[in-house]
């Protein structure tokens, strides 16, 4: 079933976020769900926030960037309780992130290219891995979701004010995605 993403403005985006048990109802499910709703609407990566669900689960599969970045070749993963750990001898890099709760806006953000991810897979399986590259960014990208933190929190305080009347038009549903959206309530 292809869900509704939740938009810039939305509560569900900045709430608190729950881990994920081996006991959630309809995980399977969800899971299929959340992989159509990120391959419909053409994103790379998609986290339950972003779908209204205040857990920590994300689901990505970057092998469409491989050409680019050979290091998002075959990696389709899912993310249960995820942790990032940002290692101190990574190099930062600068580079455009879009996100499908933030459409129609690009822009420039600097993480560093390399951390230690830990998680749990979809049996519930851990795992542990160094990230590298644009496969390190992706994964950052949507593990800032399950922590309320959206890419536009990132960028520079003048930036934020050019982007204000962009930001505020999502979130006042003056746009129109050509995937399913849930927009924010109207303030009364």
């Amino acid at each position: 079933m292809n869900l509704p993403v939740y938009l810039y403005g939305h509560p569900v985006l900045r709430a608190e976020n729950e881990d994920v048990t081996p006991d959630y109802e309809g995980l399977d499910t969800l899971l299929s769900n959340m992989y159509e709703t990120m391959y419909n609407s053409e994103g790379v990566g998609l986290a339950a926030p972003q779908i209204g669900r205040n857990i920590r689960l994300v689901v990505i599969d970057a092998s469409p960037l491989a050409e680019n970045f050979p290091e998002c070749a075959n990696r389709k993963l899912t993310l249960i309780n995820p942790e990032v750990e940002v290692l101190p001898d990574g190099p930062k890099e600068t580079r455009a992130e879009g996100c499908l709760s933030v459409p129609g806006m690009n822009e420039n953000v600097t993480r560093t290219e390399k951390i230690r991810l830990t998680w749990l897979d979809e049996n519930f399986q851990p795992h542990e891995e160094v990230m590298t590259g644009f496969l390190s960014r992706v994964v950052q990208h949507e593990c800032d979701h399950l922590d309320g933190v959206i890419y536009t929190d990132h960028v520079s305080g003048m930036r934020k004010q050019f982007i204000k009347p962009k930001l505020r038009n999502i979130s006042m549903g003056k746009i129109t995605p050509e995937y399913p959206v849930k927009y924010p309530p109207r303030k009364k």
